[in-house]
């Protein structure tokens, strides 16, 4: 049993290409074309690189810094308590802001002494330092069917449901997954 019939062979290189500078042209300008196409797909219909403008989301997603969004995720699985996602404002649908879900549909939040409470609980937040906590108090808030309550990691500095309520559902466009941009940030997003 020779190489060739290696159950576990997939593809065989050929050692001597007798095609010429022409064909191996043609060939990669098919294959760039191929990867340039799915390429494509994949960000038309799947993910979406996305610049993060402001500091509301300090200290895990910093002002300019490139983010992936994947804006499919949601056709599968529900959103979650944590999930950092992407909508569209609800008072100016063209903005677009990048906060955390605290809140979901027919939960009660309300906020004492900067600290978040889930209908009566404490909500452990391990991802906000002291400094960015704030000793505020909010009234609670009911959260309606297909709505969320959310709010940015950065709370001192940040405009979120605190100011203007809650996000229908239909204005959530993806949830950010991967960090990419500067190289040394590369990390996903949870």
């Amino acid at each position: 049993m020779g190489p060739e019939d290696d159950a576990s062979t997939f593809a065989k290189i050929p050692q001597n290409s007798t095609r010429g500078f022409g064909g191996t042209v043609h060939s990669w300008m098919r294959d760039l074309i191929i990867a340039a196409g799915l390429a494509l797909v994949i960000v038309v219909y799947f993910y979406q690189p996305v610049r993060v403008e402001g500091v509301s989301m300090l200290p895990r997603i910093e002002d300019q810094e490139r983010i992936f969004v994947n804006k499919f995720i949601y056709r599968f699985e529900p959103i979650e308590r944590g999930d950092v996602i992407v909508f569209s404002y609800p008072l100016d649908p063209q903005r677009f802001f990048i906060k955390r879900v605290i809140g979901l549909p027919g939960e009660t939040v309300q906020i004492r002494d900067g600290k978040v409470f889930i209908d009566g609980q404490e909500l452990k937040e391990s991802y906000i330092p002291k400094r960015f906590q704030t000793p505020e108090n909010e009234p609670s808030v009911t959260i309606g069917t297909n709505h969320f309550y959310v709010l940015g990691d950065h709370r001192s500095s940040s405009n979120d449901s605190r100011a203007w309520g809650q996000v229908p559902r239909q204005n959530i466009y993806g949830k950010a997954v991967l960090c990419y941009w500067p190289p040394e940030k590369l990390s996903f997003i949870r």
